[in-house]
């Protein structure tokens, strides 16, 4: 095992490693921007280096720094977390290059699924159904015109690379093509220096489900059941639950064989995610695949028994993979508390937390950073706090969770703890009759 990392991130998921390192008596280097000085991952680590200025492109996204901040203490590995530098191949690259471990897939599995068409393509080739789409990016308005009508409408435009609802827009009807296409253009070369498209039919009223993967160093690949992701906004994830409500056995069986065989075709070693929309007759298709461990793997771990973070460092550490099924237990559910307004659509709230209480009681479990008189930066992403309750049903989680909510206190600033009770109280959501269009179609009117 490794006796000391660099952990390459801020917020709830540094603090997460922090503690599992712990637990494993390895020694932790925290890294940190001048907006992030007083954050609980810098107090807790057992060394912290200051990499820049709080803008994240001068810090956290700031390779040179993290890597000088590994080499003047001897960190021997580099833990990514979510987010910034996770899924930059280009930084694995430099960690291996520096002898540092990265605790990750390899650059080349991050590059196959980094590019969504190429993604796309590889799953195919590994037989993973996909949407039906282009073959490869469109460059050209009058091509992606073709693609379309041959494809019919509703059709999806996406950027190439990235991810988090940047550079995509539904198009509709053919008058709409031209500018969906520049918007998305657009915004795929603003947000990740890449403005490459590709089409493929949009998949209407679809369930978002998503396999976790575990691979290891030896070619061995797992799945640990699915995440039903479906509600969210502007493609971001609010609420994530295992297992998922109209995920029967036979589903998640022939969902979890396709997640392995695509991940077994990049060579996966790591935690991962293959995400895929579910329509409304149950087929399943690909979407992509997230090189790294995601927000919601306590979810996970509430229903399998098992710590990600502290498999993530074993397996980083060489050990191989055993056990090969894990039969879900019980039920959780997450619910992503943000720094925002709910009833102005979503609006970032930064700002200083004046009161925090935690909810508490068995199966009850709150992952964060922030305390009373934190002050939540403008600069990064509004995730606050985690809130996971687990159970033995669905319906009893249910009731947990707006348990959980109504003593859940945050004061000073706006949170989504209002959203998520009126979820908790919806018809819809109680009974899994829902999809991604749940927000629209219900909050502010149950």
């Amino acid at each position: 095992m490794f006796k000391k990392i660099l952990i390459a991130n801020r917020g709830e998921i540094a603090l997460r490693v922090i503690r599992v390192c712990r637990e494993l008596g390895i020694k932790t280097v925290a890294v940190y921007s001048e907006a992030d000085r007083y954050s609980l991952h810098v107090k807790f680590a057992d060394e912290a280096v200051c990499i820049g200025p709080a803008p994240s492109r001068e810090s956290y996204l700031h390779i040179p720094r993290i890597i000088s901040a590994a080499e003047i203490t001897n960190a021997e590995a580099i833990h990514p977390g979510y987010g910034f530098l996770a899924e930059n191949a280009q930084f694995a690259e430099i960690c291996a290059s520096q002898g540092l471990k990265f605790i990750g897939p390899s650059p080349d599995a991050i590059t196959a699924m980094g590019d969504k068409a190429l993604a796309k393509e590889t799953m195919k080739k590994a037989g993973v159904p996909v949407v039906p789409g282009s073959e490869g990016v469109v460059k050209e308005v009058k091509q992606g015109l073709e693609i379309a009508k041959a494809l019919g409408y509703p059709v999806m435009i996406k950027a190439a690379a990235g991810g988090g609802g940047k550079g995509m827009r539904i198009v509709f009807e053919e008058g709409e093509f031209e500018k969906a296409f520049q918007m998305a253009s657009g915004e795929a070369g603003s947000a990740f220096g890449n403005p490459d498209v590709y089409i493929e039919k949009f998949v209407e009223q679809p369930r978002h489900i998503e396999i976790q993967m575990f691979g290891d160093q030896y070619g061995n690949v797992v799945h640990l059941n699915e995440r039903d992701c479906t509600i969210q906004r502007r493609h971001q994830k609010l609420i994530e639950e295992s297992p998922s409500p109209i995920v029967d056995d036979e589903l998640r069986e022939n969902m979890g064989a396709a997640a392995v065989k695509g991940a077994k075709g990049v060579k996966y070693e790591g935690a991962g995610t293959i995400e895929f929309l579910l329509d409304k007759e149950k087929n399943f298709y690909f979407m992509e695949m997230n090189t790294r461990i995601q927000v919601e793997h306590p979810v996970t771990e509430q229903v399998t028994g098992l710590d990600l973070i502290k498999l993530q460092m074993r397996v980083a550490a060489g050990e191989r993979l055993r056990k090969k099924n894990f039969t879900p237990r019980g039920h959780a559910i997450e619910c992503r508390i943000n720094a925002e307004d709910p009833d102005h659509d979503f609006r970032p709230s930064p700002g200083e937390i004046t009161s925090f209480h935690l909810p508490g009681g068995y199966g009850v479990r709150v992952d964060t950073h922030c305390y009373a008189g934190y002050h939540i930066p403008p600069y990064y992403d509004s995730l606050i706090a985690k809130l996971v309750v687990s159970a033995s049903t669905r319906d009893e989680a249910i009731l947990k969770m707006a348990s959980a909510l109504e003593e859940f206190t945050v004061e000073g600033i706006h949170t989504t703890i209002p959203f998520h009770r009126k979820v908790m109280q919806n018809g819809a959501f109680a009974s899994g009759d829902y999809d991604t269009s749940f927000i629209e179609r219900h909050y502010n009117k149950d």
